[in-house]
């Protein structure tokens, strides 16, 4: 009786898709004001957690922050969070950051990520281009704590470092890699 298991996959995915858009309905509720100040609170949570990010921080050329990104799934997946681009002090912009995956997964679970872009050419990488898919375009070192202890301002050579912190929730990985990184309108 083969019947039941051709239905399985498209129940998974509705299942992966309706998770996600009821654990994410928080994410796309914020208004501009309130993502603002989650990514100040969000940038400020990593500073003080991480001494490393606050010095690639003082060197970077801006900050793209998004406090707030929600996975689920259950063989398919996906995530979903909005943030901010920063220059120095200034809002430069809002984007989105979307991933779809497929896989052996369960579960559900927000986190809070951040990217320094280091240099003119990941900055003119990411206005420029109708979205940024991480992993393609300029180099982003994803920062761990091993990796962490070993930066200072004289090592950072990449053109990007992103770090994921604030974790929440279950979920077998987390993997910035294949997120797409677009602006939108606020």
């Amino acid at each position: 009786m083969n019947h039941p298991r051709k239905l399985l996959k498209p129940i998974l995915a509705v299942a992966a898709a309706l998770s996600l858009l009821v654990i994410g309905a928080q994410v796309f509720a914020a208004t501009a004001e309130d993502l603002d100040r989650d990514a100040a609170q969000a940038l400020q949570l990593l500073y003080n957690s991480n001494p490393a990010a606050k010095t690639i921080g003082q060197n970077a050329t801006a900050i793209l922050m998004f406090p707030n990104v929600v996975k689920a799934g259950l063989v398919f997946g996906g995530s979903y969070g909005e943030g901010v681009l920063r220059k120095g002090n200034k809002l430069v912009g809002y984007y989105n950051s979307v991933s779809a995956s497929w896989g052996w997964q369960a579960g559900a679970q927000s986190y809070s990520y951040v990217v320094f872009l280091m240099n003119n050419k990941a900055m003119s990488y990411l206005d420029k281009s109708e979205g940024w898919e991480i992993g393609v375009g300029p180099t982003v070192v994803v920062v761990d704590e091993g990796l962490a202890r070993n930066l200072s301002s004289s090592t950072l050579k990449d053109d990007a470092y992103a770090f994921i912190f604030d974790q929440k929730g279950l979920m077998a990985s987390l993997s910035i890699e294949g997120t797409k990184i677009t602006p939108i309108k606020r």
